[in-house]
C-alpha cells in the first residue's frame, strides 16, 4: 500500500490510541465508500463521538474517520457498521498506544464467547423488532412493507446463525449462510423467487421466524439474563442500559423485556416508590429465582 499521506498531524493529536489504514485495490469499493484510502483514528477525550474528513494527497482521495473508543466498541458489538470487521482485519496498523489496535485485531480473530453473546443479543433485538413489524404489516394489508421487514428479519437471523458458528457476518451474508445454514438460505430463496403470491411467501417466512423466536430466545438473550442474575434487586430499563456489559449495545429493551416476561424467562415486578405514591408505580424486571 502506498503511504503518500503525511500522518504527523494525526499522530500528534492528544489521546490517539491507534491509527489504521485500509487501502482500496479496486476502482470502486463500497467497503471504504469508493475512496482510495481509509484512515481510522481512535482517540480518547474527543469533544464529539466521531468525525469524517475527506482530503487528497499525491492524487489519492483519502477518508479520515476519527472515533472514540466507545464508538468503536459499539460498532464491534452491534450491527450498525458492518464494515468495521473487514476494516480491522484487513487494515495496516500505522500507530498504536500500548498495542491497542493489535489487541482489537486479536480479539476479532479469536471471536471470544463474550463478544459472540453481545453480537447475538444485538442481532436478536433487531430481528425481533423487524419480525413483529412484518407481522403487523401483514395484518394491516401492507404487503410490500411486510416483505421488506421480513427480509430484514432474515438478514438478522442469518447473522445470528453465523455468530453461533463462530463466524463474523460479512456484508455479503448470503454467500456465507448458503454454506453454513442452507435452511435459512432456502427461506430467503422462497421469499425472493417462489412462484407463490407475495403474501403467501411473507406468511411462510413469518411462521419460520415465529418458531425461531420461540425456540431460541433464551439462547440469544443469555447475556441479558446473566446480567439480570448478577444482583438481588430488580432492574429498571435505565439500570440495564448503563450496565458495562450492555451499554455498548443498541437494544430495544422495552420489546426484549416484555417478550422475556411473556415467555416466562423473567418476572415483571411492580415497585412502589419510597414516597409511597401509588399513582407512579414503576415496572421493574427480575430473574425467576428472585423474590419480589
Amino acid at each position: 500500500m502506498t503511504k503518500t499521506l503525511r500522518i504527523d498531524r494525526l499522530v500528534e493529536k492528544d489521546g490517539l490510541l491507534g491509527l489504521l489504514a485500509v487501502d482500496n485495490p479496486f476502482s470502486y469499493n463500497p467497503l471504504i465508500d469508493g475512496m482510495d484510502l481509509l484512515l481510522l483514528a481512535v482517540r480518547d477525550n474527543l469533544p464529539y463521538d466521531q468525525g469524517i474528513e475527506h482530503v487528497t494527497s499525491d492524487g489519492q482521495r483519502i477518508q479520515i474517520r476519527t472515533v472514540a473508543p466507545a464508538i468503536l466498541e459499539y460498532w464491534l458489538t452491534g450491527n450498525e457498521n458492518r464494515n468495521i470487521i473487514p476494516w480491522l482485519l484487513r487494515g495496516e496498523i500505522l500507530f498504536e498506544q500500548g498495542e491497542y489496535m493489535s489487541h482489537m485485531k486479536q480479539r476479532l480473530a479469536a471471536f471470544p464467547e463474550e463478544l459472540r453473546k453481545q453480537k447475538k443479543l444485538a442481532e436478536f433485538s433487531a430481528f425481533l423488532r423487524t419480525y413483529l413489524q412484518a407481522k403487523q404489516n401483514l395484518q394491516d394489508g401492507n404487503i410490500l412493507d411486510a416483505h421488506s421487514n421480513i427480509l430484514n428479519s432474515l438478514h438478522h437471523w442469518a447473522h445470528i446463525s453465523l455468530i453461533e458458528a463462530g463466524v463474523h457476518p460479512e456484508v455479503t451474508v448470503w454467500a456465507q449462510i448458503r454454506k453454513i445454514n442452507p435452511g435459512i438460505y432456502k427461506l430467503y430463496d422462497e421469499l425472493t423467487v417462489s412462484p407463490e403470491t407475495l403474501e403467501q411467501r411473507v406468511h411462510l417466512v413469518l411462521l419460520a421466524c415465529e418458531f425461531q423466536v420461540m425456540s431460541n430466545m433464551k439462547s440469544c438473550c443469555s447475556l441479558l439474563l446473566e446480567v439480570m442474575e448478577g444482583r438481588e434487586e430488580p432492574w429498571n430499563v435505565m439500570d440495564l442500559s448503563e450496565h458495562p456489559g450492555l451499554q455498548a449495545l443498541k437494544l430495544d429493551y422495552a420489546l426484549l423485556l416484555q417478550k422475556l416476561v411473556k415467555r416466562g424467562l423473567i418476572r415483571e415486578v411492580a415497585v412502589i416508590p419510597d414516597s409511597g405514591d401509588t399513582d407512579s408505580i414503576e415496572l421493574m424486571y427480575a430473574p425467576l429465582a428472585q423474590e419480589a
